[in-house]
């Protein structure tokens, strides 16, 4: 007799998996989560004392080729922060708090053990966040996954003020340049690293090449990506942010033009703030020209924040004490007709 476990999808599997889960994604409760996760949808109520004209800022995102590496070093309790880091990332350059969180995973067969493994993460991810995880889907397609392969996709909602959102379109000629420092290759430029590292130089994920620091592959390639969030929400608070990007697939050439205003060019200075050691390993190994790091990678970077040029030091300081690294790396030009939106000199 046929039956639908036989086809691949086990259904006890998948309820023992929720009943696991649910301690976890409880500790990212906030005040306004309505009810937690088992209901068809999960609900977030906004107080309306809070917003006197509230925006909503929606990002949907995933890990890219990052959950290959996870497989393959069988460690997945770091993911999960990697897929909030880049959902939330992208929605507090708006300005806007990180309210809630949901989360899909997909596999060709659930293995509880190493899905719980990445709820953890998430879970994690959140909490760094402020955010809630009020729910999520897992699954299970044995037809379309291969044994043992999952991937991740993760959806964050935040809101602001309107007077308070943040879009670029204030940024002038003279105004500051401001980097955060990333923690190494975050969530992007994942296919070509494994072509550099493992197809054509086939190193062993265990080795502690002696240009990384003492650190094995293993452990800067699982680096989880940082979470700016409360940062960048400090931050906000006392000073004038008139944009903020972050450097996620695309590099510092595909991300900074996405906030500047058409006569505005961006001046960043290299050398002006360190590169975590993956970065000039990978471009040794890889023969990679500058122009391709910095469209690839973050290359240090994981932030970039403008600010009026009388603010800078202050920023920079206010950055530091909430335990990021931060560096003054530019400025804004005047843009001449046909010049790019960026240079990197």
């Amino acid at each position: 007799m046929d039956s639908y476990k036989k086809a691949g999808v086990d259904i006890d599997e998948g309820n023992a998996f929720v009943a696991a889960i649910a301690p976890l994604v409880r500790t990212t409760s906030r005040p306004e989560v309505v009810r937690g996760i088992g209901s068809f949808g999960g609900m977030f109520s906004i107080p309306a004392d809070k917003y006197r004209n509230l925006v909503l800022v929606s990002s949907t995102d995933g890990v890219g080729t990052k959950v290959k590496i996870a497989s393959m070093c069988g460690v997945h309790d770091t993911i999960g922060i990697d897929l909030v880091a880049m959902c939330v990332n992208d929605v507090i350059v708006h300005g806007a708090e990180p309210l809630f969180f949901l989360d899909y995973y997909a596999t060709g067969r659930l293995r509880k053990a190493d899905a719980v493994e990445v709820i953890k993460g998430i879970v994690a991810g959140c909490r760094q966040a402020g955010c809630a995880l009020i729910g999520g889907e897992t699954a299970e397609m044995p037809s379309v996954y291969a044994e043992g392969v999952y991937d991740l996709a993760g959806f964050v909602v935040g809101a602001v003020e309107r007077d308070k959102l943040i879009d670029g379109a204030s940024i002038g000629i003279g105004n500051v340049i401001i980097g955060i420092a990333s923690n190494g290759l975050h969530s992007n430029g994942y296919s070509l690293v494994r072509k550099i590292l493992f197809e054509d130089h086939a190193i062993p994920l265990d080795s502690t090449p002696p240009e990384l620091d003492g650190q094995t592959v293993q452990e800067v390639l699982l680096q989880p990506t940082r979470i700016y969030a409360r940062s960048m929400l400090n931050l906000l608070r006392d000073f004038t942010v008139l944009g903020i990007a972050h450097i996620t697939g695309g590099g510092l050439l595909g991300n900074i033009p996405r906030i500047l205003p058409s006569k505005c060019q961006a001046v960043l200075h290299a050398g002006s703030w360190p590169r975590p050691p993956i970065f000039p390993y990978l471009q040794a190994l890889g023969n990679l020209p500058d122009e391709e790091m910095n469209r690839v990678f973050n290359n240090g970077l994981g932030m970039v924040v403008v600010v009026p040029a009388h603010e800078a030091d202050e920023a920079l300081n206010r950055i530091g004490s909430l335990g990021e690294k931060a560096f003054r790396v530019g400025e804004i030009v005047r843009r001449d007709q046909n010049a790019p939106a960026i240079r990197i000199l």
